[in-house]
């Protein structure tokens, strides 16, 4: 039994260092877009929200990073879908990707790149798949402000594995959120096995470990939640954090960095209260930030208090908005949303 639990926990560490490995490489195929002249235009999907070269190409570098150290196509369940970047309509923005994705895998053609695209388009397994957000946050991408790229390996409706790069956020927990850093940080875990962060580019040994802040009620509040009012009902939050004594406003930016935030102790909680009812989350916005931040400590749950059930699909069908909060904050929190 001890050799089979020693083997488990190797087996989530090789995969720790593999998602670090995609989301660093992924990271700095995002970062390249930038210097794309003319080639950084969004294109639509049915849903409105933007989608960028950067979404697909670092999709295509983790489907990519993965298949490579696996040696098969990965089971991913990724956020876009290659249909964009087909036929004749798609090749000018498969060729912005494939100049992107290039920046990584020098010699890729864009006929490798549109299928690694594809491998995100796997279903969700019970026996384990990779859920990837490619870029999120993508409003704050185009901002050049704060974003992230999320991987996470999902087993029997649990994250066990998560990689969250975060290319504009400063590894020092004491800088300012809306100021974009050159450097970035990684954020990584495994379930039972902690939290680490370490900066994009710097070696394994110089990870840091993370951990959540302390709180008490004598103690002020420090909030992030979205910069997106379509993303939480910020109103509503207010209104909780009024009623837990907070004087302070939130702090806003885009993605799971917020995950981060307050698994480094930067702050105390992240609130998304859902803006309509019968939302529901995607399972790779929340997937590797949640894990990272359990790990650290804190507690991630559903308003309800209930924990994130990933065994449901692409969607957390079971769930209802995110609640990520030091361990003394969060009960109080859950109640105070119960009586808003």
């Amino acid at each position: 039994m001890q050799t089979s639990s020693t083997d488990r926990r190797a087996s989530l560490e090789s995969r720790r260092v593999l998602a670090e490995r995609a989301v660093e490489a992924a990271s700095r195929a995002t970062r390249s877009v930038h210097e794309l002249p003319g080639e950084v235009s969004a294109v639509l999907k049915d849903d409105r929200s933007p989608v960028t070269v950067a979404d697909f190409a670092a999709q295509a570098v983790v489907a990519m990073t993965l298949a490579s150290a696996e040696g098969t196509a990965p089971r991913l369940v990724g956020e876009e879908h290659p249909a964009a970047l087909e036929g004749d309509s798609g090749g000018p923005l498969l060729h912005a990707v494939t100049a992107a994705v290039r920046t990584v895998f020098p010699d890729a053609t864009s006929d490798e790149v549109l299928e690694a695209v594809g491998h995100g388009t796997a279903e969700p397994d019970a026996a384990g798949f990779w859920t990837l957000d490619p870029v999120d946050g993508t409003k704050g991408f185009l901002r050049r402000q704060q974003y992230a790229v999320a991987l996470a390996w999902v087993e029997e409706g649990r994250p066990l594995v998560g990689a969250l790069g975060c290319p504009h956020l400063s590894i020092d927990p004491s800088a300012d959120v809306e100021v974009a850093d050159p450097t970035g940080c990684l954020a990584s875990a495994t379930l039972g096995g902690g939290a680490t962060m370490r900066a994009i580019g710097a070696a394994s040994k110089d990870r840091r470990t993370l951990r959540a802040a302390a709180w008490n009620e004598s103690d002020g509040i420090v909030c992030c939640e979205s910069v997106e009012s379509g993303h939480s009902k910020q109103d509503r939050t207010a209104a909780v954090l009024a009623a837990c004594g907070a004087s302070a406003a939130p702090v806003r930016l885009d993605s799971q960095c917020k995950y981060a935030v307050v698994a480094r102790g930067q702050a105390h909680a992240y609130l998304r209260l859902p803006t309509r009812a019968g939302y529901v989350e995607r399972i790779w916005d929340h997937a590797a930030g949640s894990l990272i931040a359990t790990e650290s400590g804190a507690i991630v749950s559903d308003i309800d208090g209930a924990p994130l059930d990933f065994a449901h699909g692409r969607g957390l069908e079971r769930n209802r908005g995110i609640v990520a909060a030091s361990a003394g904050l969060h009960a109080r929190l859950i109640e105070a949303i119960a009586r808003t």
